[in-house]
């Protein structure tokens, strides 16, 4: 019998409940999942403070109690070539039959490319996205409440909201 292997992608900056939930949620459809660090190359900036080490990281830890299937972590680069971008992330991963993906240009791009593509719901969006969770970092606001706590761990470990205020002031 062929193992259904979902894909599912983002920038995980940071990994937060909304993604545990969509994943979560990837986990009662498939037998494996593949999760892309989209945008893998990009760090120290007020939009993706996070190395794709640190969001490996963060990501591996949540989920290793949490799941109880097979999960791999594929840091994933922009090639900045939306044409060839499917294929630069089917040859970077481990192989897989369907993505799940609610960001409208992957859809786009995944539905080109023959794939089938499930849009899954999305968790309490309004706060459960990376945006809010570094705003309230950066205004001193609970943040960890949203995240699961071995993600804020790692976070903590390596200075993440002091490296994020650092990278988001002004000269």
């Amino acid at each position: 019998m062929k193992k259904i292997r979902g894909f599912y992608i983002g920038r995980f900056q940071p990994y937060h409940y909304g993604h545990q939930s969509v994943i979560e949620h990837i986990a009662e459809e498939v037998d494996e999942i593949v999760i892309g660090i989209g945008s893998a190359q990009q760090s120290h900036s007020p939009e993706n403070p996070y190395t794709a080490g640190e969001r490996v990281l963060m990501i591996t830890r949540a989920l290793e109690h949490s799941v109880s299937l097979p999960f791999y972590v594929i840091p994933i680069e922009d090639i900045q070539r939306n044409a060839l971008w499917v294929s630069h992330a089917r040859a970077i991963s481990p192989p897989f039959n369907v993505v799940y993906s609610s960001n409208p240009l992957v859809v786009r791009l995944f539905n080109e490319a023959g794939a089938e593509v499930i849009s899954p719901e999305m968790f309490i969006r309004e706060n459960y996205s990376g945006t809010e969770i570094r705003r309230r970092m950066l205004v001193g606001e609970d943040w960890m409440s949203l995240v699961p706590p071995v993600v804020a761990d790692v976070i903590n470990e390596i200075d993440g909201v002091g490296r994020l205020q650092d990278v988001s002031g002004s000269d």
